[in-house]
């Protein structure tokens, strides 16, 4: 079997043509899970917390300066603000993600099976009850 062939095997499996759907999909839903963060989340909990811009939010460990040749050497921050938002986006994708692998088992899920009624015991049981019976009268 030559390269190709099991190359177009491969990328034909239904398998790969959902992943590759879930992938373009999922990049999809990242970019409205953003902008939802990002443009209505965020700032009413800002406003909340004293107009707090989430974005710009960061501790500067070093200001800007201009060294000796002139250059700007630019500021050293830690961006807690837009790491707050990530972590936002990211609960949200996960909480959604839960929510559709929820619904998927609950569809997939198969009925329990009503109780079976025991078997009808043996000819031998019923033969060693008869005589455990007669015995006791």
């Amino acid at each position: 079997m030559g390269m190709m062939t099991e190359f177009k095997e491969f990328a034909m499996r239904g398998n790969v043509i959902d992943l590759a759907v879930g992938v373009v999909i999922g990049a999809a839903f990242g970019k409205i899970v953003t902008s939802l963060v990002d443009q209505i989340i965020m700032p009413p909990i800002g406003l909340l917390l004293g107009g707090v811009d989430f974005s710009d939010l960061a501790w500067t460990l070093r200001e800007a300066t201009v060294n000796a040749a002139g250059e700007e050497v630019p500021a050293v921050a830690i961006g807690v603000g837009e790491f707050i938002n990530t972590v936002v986006q990211f609960l949200i994708v996960a909480f959604a993600i839960f929510m559709v692998v929820r619904t998927i088992n609950r569809l997939h899920r198969k009925p329990e099976p009503a109780p079976e009624a025991p078997p009808e015991p043996s000819e031998e049981v019923v033969l060693l009850r008869e005589i455990r019976d007669s015995l006791k009268k």
